[in-house]
């Protein structure tokens, strides 16, 4: 049973991404399961730290942007969900290649969501697990 709450596929998913830091970093959704959203992101020069590594921020980033999206997918139409806190954790490092993050819900609620993220290389060894945590707030009126 899909967790969804909101009809999308992953062309409008990356098509938002236009001109946004998404998307200058290669940030692309890949999969959208009953209860994942799968998104890759290149470990390349616009991804690494000065030692030609992944950025520990870079992995940050992609972790939220999974999080976040899954989040405001998973409520009603009148609602959007914000950040109140990530974290992440580090675990190996990757010099060149692809990381394949997955959101996973962890906690659905009326007023809280927290997703968990797993970042892995191509070999699926893990790289970074991550914690979002999100409020469910009212969509504001414009």
């Amino acid at each position: 049973m899909s967790i969804w709450k909101k009809n999308t596929d992953l062309t409008r998913l990356n098509a938002i991404n236009a001109d946004t830091l998404i998307a200058w970093i290669g940030i692309e959704y890949t999969q959208i399961g009953d209860n994942f959203l799968k998104g890759t992101m290149p470990v390349d020069s616009r991804t690494h730290q000065p030692h030609g590594v992944l950025h520990g921020g870079a992995s940050v980033v992609l972790a939220e942007t999974l999080g976040s999206v899954a989040a405001n997918l998973a409520v009603p139409d009148d609602k959007v969900c914000v950040g109140l806190e990530v974290n992440a954790n580090h675990i190996r490092s990757i010099k060149k290649g692809t990381v394949t993050g997955t959101a996973t819900a962890v906690h659905i609620g009326y007023s809280t969501q927290i997703w968990q993220i797993e970042i892995c290389n191509e070999r699926n060894q893990l790289i970074c697990t991550s914690r979002l945590t999100v409020a469910v707030i009212d969509k504001p009126k414009h």
